[in-house]
């Protein structure tokens, strides 16, 4: 059975989550591993499609941004542009996890470990929230 799950953003201090994206999955049970995986994928997928057809509009909001160096090598003043990967996003995002500057809350439960397999059940959100380091302490 599959599962379709909406994805939220969030920081602590800023607000109500943002809706950001609904994933559907072929399974109800996943592990957080999968579940960033298909979060980063679709959402590089998704800046990457925009950047194939020159939109002039915004970027999607992402979990990781891209670096620097790739966000200079699709500066599109030179008309070319060099698409983001995906994979090298999705190791960002997990490392990310694994020093916890996301956290992941699946229902209102919070994550331990990118192997935990969590169940998506109907409703269910699954929000990520981005810790910001203090500056100067």
């Amino acid at each position: 059975m599959s599962a379709v799950v909406s994805i939220l953003d969030d920081n602590l201090g800023a607000g109500a989550a943002e809706f950001v994206r609904e994933l559907e999955f072929p399974s109800e049970s996943i592990t957080v591993r999968e579940l960033i995986r298909e979060r980063v994928y679709q959402e590089v997928d998704d800046f990457n499609r925009i950047l194939r057809e020159q939109a002039k509009e915004p970027a999607p909001r992402m979990l990781v941004a891209p670096t620097e160096t790739e966000r200079r090598l699709n500066d599109h003043s030179d008309g070319q542009s060099v698409e983001v990967d995906w994979k090298r996003q999705f190791e960002i995002a997990t490392d990310a996890y694994e020093r916890r500057q996301i956290l992941v809350l699946v229902g209102d439960r919070q994550t331990e470990s990118l192997d935990e397999t969590v169940e998506l059940t109907r409703g269910v959100d699954v929000i990520f929230l981005r810790l910001m380091l203090l500056v100067g302490g």
